[in-house]
């Protein structure tokens, strides 16, 4: 009856409450071991992806075609072109000699040159390289009239509106007919533009001397003119030994303003992704991971369906949506790529002859290689979650949610501030320091001033009076005024969060009491460890006595002691708050009778120091 009436009332039962506390410590256990799985199995599924060897195939590729020189003439490596001239001794030079190794240092043939190119005798050539230009109409920009006498032609910058596409030169062969782009290519994103992947186009033979009598008549016909804006050489490498593509673009880019700027890529990757058996417990992993996602997919809807409106009300939910979103998008490029590669592989291979573009291939994969990064990144601060039930980490969530008004606050203050003297720094240095030669480079530039990496020199030589006024202030109120008061606001945030904690605001648990307790409760049951008592108290007790305390004020200070467990259990419990429950008439004259005896208890104090400070007045 007396259980029927509480609830006709509107309180809960302990028991009852207990129960819901237990239960959710238990699924927090269960999650949290469940994601632990996840996270290894992810892990290792992303480490198996990557391979030491990629950085060395990349280094050593790099190292020959970028950095070799012709014997005596040192401005012939292609990091080196400045000019048309410098490309074609590239060309004919260290591009020759690094893509054709006839034969061994003695002199010996190593293998059949109709069927194979190798290139450090470990990497075969798939296919043959490839060359390709881009170029732009004649008078694509305006000048201004009274110039229009000295200047007969006029080229822009690449743009596809003002692509060249009619034919030109010798109009015999390939390299000087157009070739439309196809649509599957993707667009390659350079120092000045983008581009398609279209334009003259021209295979190397297999043949070093072929191709070498080739570049001599494309450089003696004029290939390369005043309206090329860029030039692409294309290759693809495989290393049997490591399993590895290496997929190899050099860019020349040719700016309106004259001269040459190079760039390349160099992606290393593995397109056959399944040879060994460490590679077939990879796929298992795969197919865990897949499992892991439906599960978790699973999860996330029936809370979606059981909280509703709420469900989005917390971060960790967004979090957990963003993590499903990034695995999906995982599962697809994985999907697509190996589709691709399946289809693709073989006919790229069964012309030798011909140029195979496995660029496609690469880009899919660096894209799936992206996401998968970026998966593992939110899948590890989702640990967090788990974490917060510390309570050192629960007062640093408590800390940035509590300040993050004040922080939003002060970030449009500090951007308003870094944006001025970004766009100062761009309009003074922009033409003339390399750091500032853009408004984004100009952004990155300043961030690297705060964090000590800057070039005073540089800003100083291109303006004497600027440079050092914008430096100097820029240190005084972004790095000494701007981040202190940052730090200031979470310093003083952090303190108040601290002190709310000292004074019984705790966690509804915490995790590692929790894996400690049920780690205990295993040895008592098994008889390894003895049942702890509760002695505090009766150490209390009688500490109490011995300072001269009577009977009347140590019961007094019990009664308080019990009232104050109870009502704390009580109301300072999450679980309460969360489910709210109108107070009963019992529950209002326990707290009515704990502050009743709060109010004696102050009263009592009172008289005391009042006593105290009458005998003090009253020394001479």
């Amino acid at each position: 009856m007396a259980e029927a009436s509480r609830w006709q009332q509107g309180g809960t039962p302990k028991h009852k409450l207990h129960f819901r506390k237990e239960d959710e410590i238990k699924t927090t256990l269960q999650e949290l071991l469940l994601y632990f799985i996840f996270l290894i199995n992810l892990c290792i599924l992303t480490f198996g992806m990557v391979n030491p060897h990629m950085y060395y195939l990349n280094k050593v590729m790099s190292s020959l075609f970028l950095d070799t020189s012709a014997p005596g003439d040192e401005r012939s490596n292609f990091k080196s072109i400045r000019s048309i001239t410098d490309f074609w001794k590239f060309m004919e030079g260290p591009l020759l000699e690094g893509l054709y190794w006839d034969s061994w240092y003695n002199n010996n043939k190593l293998y059949n040159l109709k069927n194979s190119s190798r290139i450090y005798y470990e990497n075969i050539l798939l296919g043959v390289p490839r060359v390709r230009q881009l170029k732009v109409r004649n008078n694509t920009c305006q000048v201004y009239s009274s110039f229009r006498s000295l200047m007969s032609e006029c080229y822009a910058k690449y743009t596809s509106k003002n692509e060249d596409t009619s034919d030109f030169g010798l109009n015999s062969d390939t390299e000087w007919k157009y070739s439309s782009a196809t649509i599957s290519s993707p667009r390659h994103w350079g120092f000045l533009g983008v581009y398609q992947n279209g334009g003259y186009i021209f295979t190397l033979s297999k043949s070093k001397s072929e191709t070498k009598s080739k570049f001599v008549t494309l450089r003696q016909n004029s290939w390369i003119t005043r309206e090329t804006r860029v030039i692409f050489i294309d290759f693809s490498l495989y290393n049997a030994n490591v399993n590895l593509f290496c997929i190899i673009r050099l860019v020349a880019e040719f700016p309106a303003t004259g001269g040459v700027l190079t760039s390349w890529q160099f992606y290393s990757v593995k397109l056959l992704r399944y040879v060994s058996y460490y590679d077939y417990f990879i796929a298992s992993c795969e197919i865990t991971f897949c499992i892991f996602l439906i599960v978790f997919t699973a999860q996330e809807a029936k809370k979606m369906k059981e909280f509703k409106s709420a469900y989005f009300k917390s971060i960790w939910n967004w979090l957990e949506l963003l993590l499903l979103v990034l695995c999906f998008v995982a599962v697809f490029f994985n999907s697509y790529c190996n589709i691709q590669i399946f289809l693709l592989l073989g006919q790229l291979l069964k012309n030798t002859e011909k140029y195979s573009d496995f660029y496609f291939l690469a880009y899919w994969h660096i894209y799936y290689n992206n996401i998968i990064a970026i998966t593992i990144f939110f899948a590890w601060i989702k640990i967090f979650k788990f974490i917060s039930f510390n309570k050192t980490m629960s007062q640093l969530s408590s800390t940035l949610s509590r300040c993050m008004k004040d922080i939003v606050g002060f970030a449009i203050m500090f951007f308003i501030i870094f944006f001025a003297y970004a766009q100062l720094g761009f309009l003074v240095f922009g033409s003339q320091v390399d750091d500032f030669s853009t408004f984004q480079n100009s952004i990155f530039a300043q961030f690297r001033i705060v964090l000590g990496d800057f070039n005073f020199a540089g800003i100083q030589q291109a303006n004497r009076i600027l440079g050092p006024i914008y430096f100097i202030t820029f240190i005084f109120f972004v790095f000494f005024v701007l981040l202190n008061m940052f730090l200031a606001i979470i310093n003083d945030t952090y303190s108040e969060v601290k002190a709310d904690y000292s004074i019984g605001r705790v966690p509804d648990f915490e995790l590692g009491k929790m894996i400690k307790k049920s780690y205990d409760n295993v040895l008592e049951k098994l008889k390894l460890k003895k049942p702890q008592k509760d002695e505090k108290s009766g150490d209390l007790v009688e500490q109490a006595r011995r300072e001269g305390f009577d009977e009347t004020e140590i019961r007094s200070a019990e009664q308080m002691k019990k009232w104050k467990d109870r009502l704390e259990k009580k109301y300072y419990s999450t679980e309460i708050q969360d489910d709210y429950q109108p107070v009963t008439q019992q529950e209002f004259r326990d707290l009515f009778l704990y502050a009743v005896e709060l109010e004696r208890e102050l009263h009592y104090i009172s008289l005391k120091l009042n006593r105290v400070m009458r005998k003090v007045s009253a020394l001479p």
